[in-house]
Order: C-alpha cells, then structure tokens, then sequence
C-alpha cells in the first residue's frame, strides 16, 4: 500500500458504520471479560448456532448510593449515567451483545419481578423475619455494610465505634436445599475445581450427631428451653465434654443478658473486637447447667463464647478440651492453667511415636483412636469410629439424640437498611401481622429523591408518603417494609429473564425459559464464586421447583453448565526502592528494556506488577488504549498475553506485535487485491490436480484451523488462537508471490483467514475485505456474516517407494502416501512403470512386502 496503515482510523472508520458517537469509561477488568464473552459468541454464531448473547445492568447497591451521597446527587441519575458511559464503552470495543434483551435491575419492570420471586419464597416458608445483629453507626445513626466498618471497628464515615444492635431482618431459607446445592456440585463438570471446592467448603457439609443436653437451673432464673441441642461429628467423645458453649443470640443467652448487666456488657465488648471467633473469652453462665446425657450424675458448666456462630447447628458447641484444640485453649482460660482434661480417646499403638503419656495434659485431636476406660465399659476398647456409632446409638434410645447432616451454611440475609434497592414488598398491619404485596400492586416503586443524606436509619423509613398505607387485607391503615433487597437478590435470576426480557405478563414464559436454560457458558470473575453463583443456584433451583420452568438437561435447576473464570488484570508498579514509596508516573523516567529511574534520586525503581489501584498509580484506561491502538489490537493483545484462566500482566509496549501483524494482513489484501476477478472468486480448483507446494499450502492451513477449532471448543486457549492467526498469517505473506501456487488457493486462504479472524478483530478484517474485493468487484458482503469455515482432510502427498528385488535396491517409484495399503494397486504400479519393465517383467514373484516407502520382492 502506498500509504502507512493507520488502525486507530480503520477501528473508528468502521465503529462509525456500526453504532453512534458518545463518551464512557470501563477498567481493564471489564475488556477482558467482555472480549472473551464477544469472540466466543461471534464464533459460536459463525458456526450456526442460535447464540443468545445478552448483557444488563446489576445497577442497584451501595457503591451507588455512596457515590450518590458524597456528589449530593439521587442514585438513579448517577446510576442511569453511568449506564450509558460503560455502554458506550462497551461499543467502542466492538462488543456484539444482543442489546434488544438488555436489562437493568433498577427498572421497575425488572425489580417488580425480584419482589415477585420474595413474594413466592415467602408463600413456601422460604422467607422470613427473625432478629439478627446489624452494625450500628451511634454518630450517623444508620446501618452500615460490613464493608463500611475499619479493621478498627470504625465507621467509614462518622469514625465512630460501630455497635452491634439486634433488629428484625428478612432471611431467605437457603440451607433447605443446601443438600441440593451440595450434591448438583457433581453435575458441574465444566466449572473449575477451585470454585466447586470453594462452595463445597462454604456449604460446610458434615455428617454427625445431634445431641439433647437437658439443663439444671436454679429456682432465680426462668429460661426459654429446658434443653441445649448441639451437633457434633465425635460423638464417641461425649465422656469429655466439660463445657458447653452458647452463641451471643442462643435465646438462653438473649434471656439471661436481659436480666445480667455484666453479661449484656461482656456481650457489647466482644462483639466489637476484631477477630472475635478467634477469642477464648467466655462468659460463665453461674445459674445454669447442663447433664451429660450419657450420665445425668455429670453437671456440666454453660458459657456464652464469642467463638460459637450465631445459626451454625442449634448456636451450640459441646466442649472437649482433652480431644481439641480450640476446647483446650478456652478450657484453660476460663478454668484457670491447672484445670484437669478427661481424655477418652486413646492414640492406637501402631500410631504412637513415644508413648500415651505424652498426651497427658495435651489434648489429642485425631479422630481415629482407641476408647480408653474414661469412655465407660461399653465403649472401652473400641475403635472411635465403631464408638461413635454405639453411642448415637444409645442417645436414640433414650430420645437425647440421633443422626443428623449439618451445614455451614446460613439462611441468606437480604435485609438492607438501606435506599437505594428493590423496596420489599411486605405491608405491616396492626391487625393482620405481616401481609404481602398483591401481585396486582407490583412494582412496589422506590420514591423518587433529590438526594440522600446518608445519615439516620433506613432512609425509605423517612418518607412518610412510602410508608402509609392501607392494608390489602383489612383495608385498614398500614405501613410497608421501609427494607430494601441485598442486590444479589437482582444478580440471582437475570439469566431467566434474558430469555423473554419484555414480557409485561410474567416473570419469563416457562417455555423460553425451558429452552435456553441452563446457561451453556457463563463468564467471571473466581471472586463471584460463593456469594453471586451460590445465590443464583439457589434461586434457580427454587423456582425451577415451583414450576417454574422445566429442567431438561438433567441439571436438577443448576443455572449454569460451564463457567469460564478469567484472571485478574495486573498494572505495571513502580516503588522507590529508598523509601517504598508507589510512584507516580511523572515520577521516574521510562528506559528502553522497561525499567525506570527514579527522577529524584537516579536510583531504580523496583518493578512489579499487582492489581491496578488508584493509589498504586498502575491503573489503565481501556479509553486510552483503545484511542491509541485502536479496539482490535486491544481485544488481540488481551487475548494473545496469557491464557484465560490466568493473571493478566498488562504491558502495553507489547501490543506493537499485535499492530504489526494486524498491518501485515491489511498489507496482504491489497497485495492479493489485484489479482482478484469474479473469475477467481468462483474459481475452484480440485485437490487431485494439486502440486506438492500446494498440498504442502493446504496441508499447512488445515492444521492451523484444526487448532483453531480445538482452542475454541475444547481447550478455550484464545491466547494460541492469535498465535495461529498470526502462522497463517505468515505463511501466507511468505506465500504470495511463490507462482508455483494457484492463486485461486491463496485467495482461499486468505479469506479463511479473515474468516476465522472476525471474532477477535472485526474491523480489520472488513477492511481488509473491503480492501481485497473493492477494486473489481466493488461492494461485497460482510465478513461478520460469514460462516465458520468447514475443517477439511488433509490432503496426503506423494512420497518416493524404494523397490528392493531379492535384497538389492534397484529402482524406485512414486505414490501417495496409503499407496502401500492397497497391494493390488501398488503392485499394479510397479509393474507397469519403467523400472517394473525392467527389473520384473517375466519374472515369477514368490513374496513380496508393501510398506511406506518401501516395497520387497522376492523373485525366482
């Protein structure tokens, strides 16, 4: 081409053809996934499948609300600008999503189907209000975000302490299907191990005993329950429990701190030290005791313990300071150093390194053991686990305890004191109790504000206008819920509604719904492996048991079938070695082999790279980039530097590689462009006539698109993508002018490659259709319509036979490949050319072999 090729102008040129003109912003986090999402769909509608490809907006929340209040602006103006920044961004780095199913959660024609699905979990026992600490800021006089509270205790905005505060909260009964959530982990075989196993352990499955320890109490005190239940998975240690530990909010506990101002005290402090289920304070609870329920003779001591969680088991632990380590320590600090420990389980000699007295006082926390004679006479002797069973056992006879599989897991918290949200739709009526919302009355619509304050309690609790009501029931005068919905309540059934985003009538038609779902490929971040991913399996799991929708890929309502984890975005750092101190840019001065001065000492810099921060100067703007390289050598080079999975180093003086080859394809079509004819166009010229540089040309492309076919349907390595790209690429460029090969099979190739190029670079390779065909055929269709070129055989070549006759080599012949394979052919061959004339004519063959490249006779 005469002059330079300028693709930041190509990438606008044709930006300018697809879409309108606007401004936005998006990290380097976002380009990645959203490239990876587009040239995954591009590729999969290439090969004619019918790809649902959508995007939305998880728009409610706290960040936005935040944001919101430090401008002195309402959430929804911010929120709505933003939208239209990052899908304008979204554009500019030639995203193909499916715009017409677009959805953004704060729409009410989004969120009156969130209030919906409470609506149904509230009608099938699935949610409900119960008391439950929040973090209190005593200055603001709000709830805040555990994420709004310092490692200090401190609130984010006021400085304040934060208190705990007990307040009725709305919970969703997720642990009802915790066994579902658990097990359908099985079914996912195409999601990374790391993110099964995170959920596995969050899920926190075990199998054990539930156990009753009946109370004593003193005449002074009137307690709730006459009993303590605990779960535990040794209950061959029962002999051993010393103590009993109860959580802050057991209702024992919540009873006897009403009436005990050092208990109510104790409680306030503990709850606001960092690190509290570390701590082995406990609380002795003087007027009650428990019985072992193996023998109702022991009393045993009961404590309020920060360490036990509130909603693990029955918030109840039975203490075993002999046989645990946690036990031991808070045996010990609450009884005082001397305190005695009853071991009940014996190491097993084969086991033992010294002897048994080197436990004594120590406790011994394997589960495998033998039951020394402190365990009683009927479990003296036996193994722990033979133990275990005969002592769940005798509590079932005697109803003190059975079999039980526990859970980790706590019921889904989704109260939010907070604005900016989808408002619950619940009505509170003196007479009637708590009433839902009539499906009629749906959306329950967030109040229009000005702007937030960001101080005193539940900010919808301040509008009277949202407020007052009248009760559906009694008709009656009533107030609403004035909480608002946890935002992963939104994330949690997008996908349902993709597949019919504007239907007015209902949630989603069962029947879309049935035939898209599950999610073939669904494209995140590892750090939306437990909250986001979990919620969304529930909630799916849920409403596909309603009915829904149907499940008919066997996947038991799991949402989605394979997921793609794509690794972080790391920034190049640069930190003053003298004082550690990060660098701002205008600091140090760049050298040629990457490293950099520090401007005001001439010292080093030490380079590194870690995630992209405001306050570590290594922050990218995908704006920027694209400005200077335009979007198709950014989406090539993200792709090209590491492999999906993997932490992305961003090194942006790399991406001149990608620019290079993206010019040498332009250069090539228009290399290529004056030969170009209708003729040639339609010309098709059969593989038996091909000389050996062209099936060595064919051959060389065939492997190429079998490497494609494989990085994109089975490995997902779109970094060797780019790398095959670029050898066809070269081959080609290598190729051009060799006359030896049609040009008929250089434009094949060529186009198959601009083909095969269209999901990652769509620009380009309009251009360079454009390009190729303009000068003679003059308007041609679009590439990005295209299909995904059939993969076909390798063409197998001729090779040299060497024809041995009773041990001597004496002439040799040419054939393909497989020739040997067929005897009668080759033997046909042989003797029909020149040296078969020659050497075998007349002559009676007793033997002969046919093998690759060789053929053996023995002749008389």
């Amino acid at each position: 081409m005469s002059k330079p090729i300028d693709l930041v102008s190509l990438d606008a040129k044709w930006f300018a053809r697809w879409t309108k003109q606007c401004g936005g912003m998006l990290h380097m986090g976002h380009l990645r996934v959203y490239t990876i999402s587009d040239v995954l769909g591009r590729y999969y509608r290439m090969k004619g499948l019918d790809v649902l490809h959508p995007l939305g907006w998880d728009a409610f929340g706290l960040p936005a609300e935040n944001a919101a209040v430090d401008r002195g602006v309402d959430p929804e103006s911010w929120t709505r600008l933003n939208i239209k920044k990052m899908k304008h961004q979204m554009e500019l780095m030639h995203t193909d999503f499916d715009w017409d199913r677009e959805v953004t959660t704060c729409n009410p024609d989004y969120y009156k189907w969130t209030q919906k699905i409470f609506l149904l979990l509230y009608e099938h026992g699935l949610a409900y209000r119960k008391k439950a600490e929040i973090n209190w800021d005593p200055i603001d006089k709000t709830v805040l975000a555990n994420e709004q509270v310092d490692d200090q205790g401190r609130s984010w905005r006021s400085g304040a302490i934060v208190e705990k505060r007990l307040l009725e909260q709305w919970f969703l009964g997720i642990t009802k299907f915790a066994k579902s959530l658990n097990k359908d982990l099985g079914l996912l075989e195409d999601w990374p191990s790391k993110v099964k196993r995170m959920q596995r352990n969050w899920i926190g499955e075990s199998h054990g005993a539930e156990i009753t320890f009946p109370l004593k109490q003193s005449s002074s005190v009137s307690l709730p329950l006459d009993k303590i239940e605990t779960f535990t998975t040794r209950a061959e240690t029962l002999r051993s429990v010393q103590y009993l530990a109860l959580s802050f909010d057991h209702p024992i506990v919540q009873e006897l701190s009403s009436k005990d101002p050092k208990l109510t005290d104790f409680i306030n402090r503990l709850n606001n030290i960092e690190d509290v289920e570390k701590s082995k304070e406990g609380y002795r609870l003087e007027s009650v005791y428990a019985t072992n329920p193996l023998d109702p003779k022991i009393e045993i001591p009961v404590f309020a313990a920060p360490y036990v969680i509130g909603g693990y088991g029955q918030g109840a632990v039975m203490g075993c300071p002999a046989h645990d380590k946690r036990d031991f320590g808070f045996w010990l600090e609450n009884m005082g150093p001397s305190a005695a420990i009853i071991r009940t389980v014996d190491p097993k000699k084969e086991d033992l390194d010294g002897g048994v007295e080197d436990f004594e006082g120590k406790p011994y926390t394997s589960k495998h053991g033998i039951m020394n004679s402190n365990s009683g006479p009927e479990l003296e002797g036996k193994d722990t686990s033979e133990a275990r069973e005969i002592v769940i056992r005798m509590l079932e006879e005697d109803g003190l305890g059975s079999h039980k599989v526990n859970y980790r897991l706590r019921d889904w918290l989704i109260s939010r004191q907070r604005y900016w949200g989808a408002p619950i739709p619940i009505i509170h009526c003196d007479n009637c109790g708590i009433v839902p919302v009539p499906d009629e009355q749906l959306p329950v619509l967030l109040p229009k504000v000005d702007r937030l304050l960001g101080r005193g309690g539940s900010p919808l609790a301040q509008i009277p206008e949202f407020v007052n009501t009248t009760c559906p029931k009694c008709h009656g005068p009533a107030k609403r819920d004035t909480h608002t919905m946890d935002t992963f309540m939104d994330s949690s059934w997008y996908m349902l509604r993709y597949t019919d985003p504007h239907n007015d009538k209902e949630m989603f038609s069962k029947e879309l719904a049935t035939q898209y779902m599950p999610v073939d490929q669904y494209i995140g971040g590892v750090e939306h492996a437990i909250l986001h991913l979990l919620y969304s399996r529930f909630i799916t799991k849920f409403l596909c048991s309603i009915g829904m929708y149907k499940d008919t890929d066997g996947m038991n309502g799991e949402p989605f079938k394979q997921l793609i984890t794509q690794g972080m975005v790391d920034g190049k750092t640069f930190v003053d070695p003298v004082n550690g101190r990060f660098l701002k840019p205008d600091e140090y001065d760049l050298q040629s082999d990457g490293s950099a001065i520090v401007k005001a000492t001439g010292e080093k810099a030490t380079v590194s790279y870690e995630k992209m921060s405001k306050s570590k100067y290594n922050g990218v703007d995908p704006a920027d980039c694209i400005e200077a390289h335009g979007a198709d050598a950014t989406r090539a080079h993200i792709l090209f530097q590491a492999p999906i999975s993997d932490v992305l180093n961003w090194d942006e003086s790399k991406i001149v590689g990608i620019e290079r080859w993206l010019r040498k394809v332009i250069g090539l079509a228009d290399s290529l462009s004056v030969k170009v004819t209708p003729e040639l166009v339609r010309k098709v010229k059969p593989t038996s006539s091909y000389n050996q540089e062209e099936i060595d040309f064919h051959n060389e492309l065939v492997s190429h698109l079998a490497s494609l076919n494989d990085s994109f349907e089975r490995t997902l390595s779109l970094n060797t993508v780019i790398s095959d790209y670029m050898k066809v690429t070269n081959e080609l460029a290598a190729q051009v002018d060799n006359n030896s090969i049609d040009i008929a099979l250089k434009y094949k190739a060529f186009m198959t490659l601009l083909k095969v190029m269209s999901p990652v670079t769509p620009a380009t390779v309009e251009e360079a259709n454009e390009i190729l065909h303009k000068p003679n055929l003059g308007e041609v269709d679009s590439i990005l319509k295209s299909d995904w070129p059939e993969l076909e055989e390798p063409i197998k070549g001729e090779i040299t036979y060497n024809v041995m006759i009773n041990g001597k080599m004496r002439f040799v012949v040419k054939g393909n490949e497989d020739m040997a394979n067929d005897e009668e052919k080759c033997l046909s061959k042989v003797l029909n050319s020149e040296g078969g004339k020659k050497w075998l004519q007349g002559k009676e063959i007793k033997k002969s072999i046919f093998k690759r490249g060789a053929i053996v006779f023995i002749v008389k």
